[in-house]
């Protein structure tokens, strides 16, 4: 470890003693539970820690606020892709229940194309699932969005060049 690694981790130490405490309180009040924002509030000085050469922070409970927000979102959106997936589940009765361990692969793939597909235009993202996820055609899935077929087409090539791209790096 460099001099400028030991300084930068003595110095998001510093940061750790002085606001966890207070970033645990202020996320335990949007989550359900003490454990989830202790978590969220590690998760964040570990992405912190990771940063290159993070300079001295004019207001750190800004910026901790800010990382820890979309460390949030992140979960909020995980659980909203998994409850919706076990509804899905739970309507297709043609189907037969997955094992525990089926069930975690389904979610963890369905966590890996959201993160794919992380920063794309909803319609687009909508598009793909539809597709993808429900089978529908692309007739199907302009009617769906209220979106033209052309636009479907569009949407499908912007999602998986921007799959096939994030995969190959």
């Amino acid at each position: 470890m460099s001099g400028a690694d030991i300084s930068h981790s003595d110095y998001v130490g510093g940061l750790f003693r002085s606001h966890y405490d207070w970033l645990c309180s202020r996320l335990h009040r949007h989550l359900d539970s003490r454990a989830h924002a202790e978590d969220i509030a590690a998760d964040t000085f570990v992405q912190l820690l990771s940063a290159p050469g993070v300079t001295p922070i004019r207001q750190p409970r800004a910026l901790l606020t800010t990382i820890a927000q979309r460390l949030m979102y992140q979960l909020w959106r995980r659980r909203d892709l998994e409850r919706a997936y076990l509804d899905a589940l739970d309507q297709d009765e043609t189907s037969s229940a997955p094992s525990p361990e089926e069930l975690a692969q389904m979610l963890e793939a369905l966590q890996a194309i959201d993160q794919l597909l992380d920063g794309l235009p909803a319609k687009v993202k909508a598009t793909f699932l539809l597709s993808q996820l429900n089978g529908l055609t692309y007739p199907e899935i302009a009617a769906e969005l209220g979106i033209s077929q052309r636009s479907v087409s569009d949407y499908m090539t912007r999602a998986i060049n921007r799959c096939l791209r994030l995969c190959l790096e």
